[in-house]
């Protein structure tokens, strides 16, 4: 995993900076003295922690927020359709899913926003830190909507391989993949990522692990034109413009 460095935005932000620091076991640095540099930041700030790469040409700070611009079109968007009908959501159906690669929270939100019940799994505290930070500004939010889905999701830091699935129907797998098509802003998030995750992939093993599991159905998010992980072809496949659900049904619980 990559050096990563806890730091304020401002002088105000300095002692609870420390605070997170020391909580993640991480160390807490000078942003001055760092900027120069191509490290991994998790910037503390009044407004809103977020992640940045620091030094030049460097993408732009991620944040997680659930009520942000962009998370409020993607739910005018038909990508939610996509993900709901490979998660299973149809008339009163709605499943409750593990989302066993958590990341930003995103897929995890437009599945809770749908009405299903979401545990999101992440092994990364630092992504933890935000998610959590994510959901008591979300369960504040002045949107109605976002409050009742964030009241539908749950994380739980640590690896999906670990974790007891037997309350759920659905597991959902988003592995990282580089993807020529991807648009300015998801390159830039799938720079931090793999920063942050750098030397973790285990795909293989998550999707064997998901395969041996007692739910009803494996969902994994794959480029259009990707191989599958599945060592079997999936029962079927619903396609996007740049993306695709491989999915595994068993019989419905």
């Amino acid at each position: 995993m990559n050096r990563i460095t806890v730091v304020a935005q401002t002088q105000a932000d300095r002692r609870r900076a420390e605070q997170v620091a020391e909580q993640l076991g991480l160390s807490f640095g000078s942003y001055q003295a760092l900027n120069g540099s191509s490290e991994l930041l998790l910037v503390v700030a009044m407004t809103g922690d977020y992640l940045l790469i620091s030094g030049p040409k460097a993408p732009g700070p991620i944040e997680i927020d659930f009520d942000s611009a962009a998370m409020r079109h993607r739910r005018r968007g038909g990508h939610n359709e996509l993900l709901g009908k490979a998660i299973g959501v149809k008339g009163d159906r709605r499943p409750s899913v593990v989302d066993a690669t958590a990341g930003l929270g995103r897929d995890a939100f437009v599945l809770a926003d749908l009405g299903c019940r979401v545990e999101m799994r992440e092994r990364s505290m630092v992504l933890c830190h935000l998610l959590q930070q994510a959901l008591v500004n979300g369960a504040s939010c002045r949107h109605d909507n976002v409050r009742e889905a964030v009241a539908r999701m749950s994380l739980h830091p640590g690896s999906a391989q670990l974790s007891d699935v037997s309350n759920h129907q659905v597991i959902y797998l988003d592995p990282m993949f580089e993807d020529s098509g991807k648009k300015a802003a998801a390159k830039k998030d799938l720079a931090v990522l793999q920063k942050l995750h750098r030397g973790a992939d285990d795909s293989g093993a998550l999707v064997e692990w998901a395969l041996s599991q007692p739910v009803s159905r494996v969902v994994i998010k794959r480029p259009l034109k990707a191989s599958p992980l599945t060592p079997f072809k999936p029962t079927h496949v619903i396609r996007g413009s740049s993306i695709r659900f491989d999915v595994v049904v068993r019989a419905e619980r």
